[in-house]
């Protein structure tokens, strides 16, 4: 059972950042933070294993879509998920009902089965939460609220300073986060067609069917995740990441 979501975006150069911190210095900041003077911009997508206690957030640079949710937790799963639970056949994700994992987006739906589902010959539910309600969201109280705490008050002058934060982020409890770089760009108003929506193979719950949902696997199909580099992490196994990409459509 996996918890998820998007972090607060962030801009990547020497700006305020909000919280307390010692130093024998001070530290010197720009008296704005326009995004013409950034270095670009931090996307944050996390997942959380709840059982594991282990936090995965991979940064994204481009925009926050549903295609750039379902290639992190095509990542996640291909680096972690699979060594974690071996034998699993079923994974659970908690997600809320808004953003790049939004309940009726049919990009998300469509990404998690072609890069989760029927790559990994996984069944997996998705359980959304209704609005107002994100506060119990478990990534609410762990990885995110940590690694706030862990770059409080200092700028996130570069990339690396950013991967470094997340991955020195840990707890008395034994929370432990990895970081990863998913330099991919992405496009706004991505749909997919009529055909591609046929195919997806869901069984909604009897309560909330619009929120609870199962996607199942569908026999030799193949995922895309685009370019990814890792900074301070396990290396990649490419061929994982080798794929075939589905036809899609913009708006």
């Amino acid at each position: 059972m996996v918890s998820v979501d998007t972090k607060k975006k962030e801009l990547v150069g020497c700006f305020k950042n909000d919280g307390q911190s010692w130093s024998k210095q001070p530290i010197t900041v720009n008296d704005h933070d326009f995004r013409s003077q950034a270095q670009g911009m931090v996307i944050p997508y996390s997942i959380y294993d709840i059982q594991a206690n282990r936090g995965s957030v991979v940064i994204g640079t481009s925009i926050d879509t549903p295609w750039f949710a379902t290639d992190c937790l095509a990542l996640w799963y291909a680096e972690e998920g699979q060594k974690l639970y071996p034998d699993t056949t079923e994974l659970l994700i908690l997600a809320d009902g808004g953003g790049s994992n939004r309940t009726g987006s049919y990009v998300w739906k469509y990404g998690l089965q072609t890069k989760l589902y029927n790559r990994f010959g996984i069944s997996v539910t998705v359980c959304h939460y209704p609005p107002g309600t994100s506060k119990w969201n478990p990534i609410e109280h762990r990885p995110f609220s940590e690694i706030s705490k862990n770059w409080a008050g200092r700028p996130l002058e570069s990339y690396e300073t950013v991967l470094n934060y997340i991955l020195t982020t840990k707890t008395k409890t034994g929370l432990k986060v990895k970081a990863y770089l998913l330099e991919t760009e992405y496009e706004k108003g991505m749909k997919i067609s009529d055909a591609q929506k046929e195919k997806l193979i869901i069984s909604p719950h009897k309560v909330q069917p619009k929120r609870n949902y199962t996607l199942h696997p569908e026999q030799s199909r193949l995922f895309v995740l685009g370019e990814v580099s890792c900074q301070r992490t396990n290396k990649i196994n490419r061929n994982l990441l080798a794929a075939q990409k589905p036809e899609v459509i913009f708006a």
